[in-house]
C-alpha cells in the first residue's frame, strides 16, 4: 500500500479497534505522563489526545509525509512540534526527555533495536518507555504469523506480525515497570498485544518528572 493511501485509509480501519478498547489503554498509559515527551511514528496523531496538561514539551516524530500531512494541523492544534525521520536516528540530544513513546511502531520499524538505542540515549536518567504494540503469536498462531509476514508487511505499510517485542525491548536494556499481555481490541488475526513501560537497567524506579 502506498504511505498516501495508507495515510487516507488509517484512521478509518483503526476507528473500530479505538472503540473497543485501544483509546482507553492510550488514555491509561499517556494520560499520566509529565515533562519532555518523544512520540516515535506518531502517524495520523491518534495519541494527542490523551496527553494530559502534565506534559510540557512534546515531540512527534514521523517519517512518512502523508501521515505527517494529516498529523501536523493536529499537533499544532495542540503545541506540538513534528519532526520528520527515522525512530533509528533520532534529532534530539542525548538526555533531553522524560518518556518515550511507542504507539504501534515497534512492529514496522527497520530495526528495532537500534530505535530502542536511540530511546534509551534520549532518555534522561529516571525516563520511562512506554509501548503498546501487537507481537507474534505462540505455538501454532506463531507459525500463521511468520508465514503471513511478508505478505502483510507488503500491504500495512511494512508492519511485522512476526516480532517478539517485549524480548526486544528486554534486549536492548529495559526493564519491565510494568506489561500486561492480552489480545489486541476486536482480535484481527487473533493477535496478541503487549502495553505498559519500562525504563533503562540500572536507572532509578520512578521515572524522572519535567524539569
Amino acid at each position: 500500500m502506498c504511505i498516501d493511501c495508507l495515510s487516507r485509509a488509517y484512521d478509518p480501519f483503526m476507528s473500530g479497534f479505538e472503540v473497543l478498547g485501544l483509546r482507553r489503554w492510550r488514555a491509561e498509559l499517556l494520560g499520566p505522563l509529565q515533562g519532555a515527551v518523544l512520540e516515535l511514528g506518531a502517524g495520523t496523531g491518534a495519541n494527542l489526545p490523551h496527553y494530559g496538561d502534565g506534559v510540557t514539551r512534546l515531540v512527534l516524530v514521523e517519517p512518512g509525509e502523508g501521515m505527517r500531512a494529516v498529523l501536523q494541523p493536529k499537533a499544532d492544534a495542540r503545541g506540538a512540534e513534528v519532526l520528520g525521520g527515522f525512530a533509528e536516528a533520532l534529532p534530539l540530544d542525548d538526555n533531553s526527555v522524560d518518556a518515550v513513546v511507542f504507539g504501534l511502531v515497534l512492529c514496522s520499524v527497520r530495526d528495532p533495536m537500534a530505535a530502542l538505542a536511540e530511546a534509551k540515549r534520549v532518555l534522561k536518567p529516571g525516563g520511562q518507555l512506554v509501548f503498546i504494540e501487537h507481537v507474534q503469536g505462540r505455538g501454532p498462531l506463531g507459525w500463521v504469523h511468520r508465514a503471513m509476514a511478508p505478505l502483510w508487511a507488503m500491504v500495512a505499510g511494512g508492519c511485522r506480525l512476526d516480532r517478539d517485542t517485549a524480548r526486544t525491548i528486554e534486549a536492548a536494556g529495559f526493564v519491565f515497570e510494568d506489561i500486561k499481555r492480552t489480545w489486541f481490541p476486536g482480535a484481527p488475526l487473533v493477535m496478541p498485544a503487549i502495553r505498559g513501560t519500562a525504563r533503562p537497567a540500572g536507572a532509578p524506579a520512578t521515572p524522572a518528572q519535567g524539569a
